[in-house]
């Protein structure tokens, strides 16, 4: 199976630069139908993206320049959107111009057409890919999983942990792992993430009994807060009405209760800085789970995702 990539993860490849390196590069490329990337500087008012592909420009015509754009399935902001950023596409034509110069026709909607064909269609639920953060919502994620191609992560399937909002998470064209969790009436495909973050048992076996450690509010109940340790832990802590959702605070451990996947904590102190951004650490390292089961063999409570 050929491995295609989010945007902006070819363009610095040894032989994407080759390609665009002359014109007789860029016809063998054009030649074997390879997928190749270059920056856009330009949407014009007919919506024609303008490539800047270092030995000529291209030009990718309105109806070349999405799965979709035509019949209105996807619409225009998907074009206006990359200019300043990389986009693939394959070569479809080199001709010179009144003015002597060369310039290339290029087909996006060709790239991810061959994405489809050759990667994406054969992915099977519990298969792991590589993506790109491209577009953030308040019910979740959509993710280049190859050439512009996007699928969908939603909020509940980013971690176990629950957050406000993806953009606790996320932020735009940030590269991660998903998992492919399914796919919709329409053959588009849904990920999930919080299945690569770890087991309670990995997360809860980071911290002991009687530490006091950094958290973040997630929620606030009657019965008591819900404090964040990691993406895929949380512990519970009694009810104040001093504290909010979303507060950083430092946060004693009590007691780990695997049997019960519980962790009791005592906040300590709120108002907390936040710490410096970080890669997204996945416990998960495979290309393929069939089964995840979250929760400990011990505990009288089973949580588990099974894939196909």
């Amino acid at each position: 199976m050929n491995i295609y990539y989010p945007e902006g993860q070819l363009i610095g490849r040894p032989e994407n630069r080759a390609a665009l390196s002359s014109v007789s590069a860029l016809r063998e490329a054009m030649a074997s139908g390879a997928v190749l990337e270059a920056r856009a500087v330009k949407c014009d008012k007919e919506h024609f993206l303008h490539v800047d592909l270092g030995c000529m420009q291209g030009l990718i015509p309105r109806s070349e320049g999405a799965l979709g754009i035509t019949d209105g399935s996807v619409r225009d902001i998907a074009l206006i959107s990359r200019v300043g950023k990389s986009v693939q596409f394959t070569v479809t034509d080199i001709k010179k111009n009144d003015a002597g110069k060369y310039e290339a026709a290029l087909s996006r909607r060709r790239a991810q057409e061959k994405c489809a064909e050759e990667y994406l269609d054969k992915l099977m639920p519990g298969d792991v890919i590589g993506a790109v953060a491209s577009h953030i919502e308040s019910f979740g994620v959509f993710c280049d999983v190859g050439a512009g191609v996007t699928a969908l992560l939603p909020i509940d399937s980013i971690s176990v942990s629950r957050i406000p909002h993806p953009g606790a998470r996320f932020f735009s064209s940030q590269p991660i792992k998903a998992v492919v969790r399914s796919r919709d009436e329409r053959g588009r495909i849904l990920l999930t993430h919080k299945e690569l973050l770890g087991t309670w048992e990995q997360n809860a076996a980071l911290f002991s009994a009687g530490e006091t450690v950094p958290g973040v509010i997630r929620s606030v109940e009657s019965y008591g807060i819900f404090v964040e340790l990691t993406p895929n832990l949380a512990g519970l802590a009694e009810y104040s009405e001093r504290y909010s959702e979303g507060e950083r605070c430092a946060v004693y451990i009590k007691n780990i209760i695997p049997e019960r996947m519980k962790i009791k904590l005592i906040i300590v102190d709120s108002g907390m800085e936040k710490p410096p951004a970080k890669q997204t650490e996945y416990f998960f390292t495979g290309r393929h789970m069939d089964v995840f089961r979250y929760s400990p063999d011990v505990s009288e409570k089973v949580v588990e995702t099974v894939f196909g």
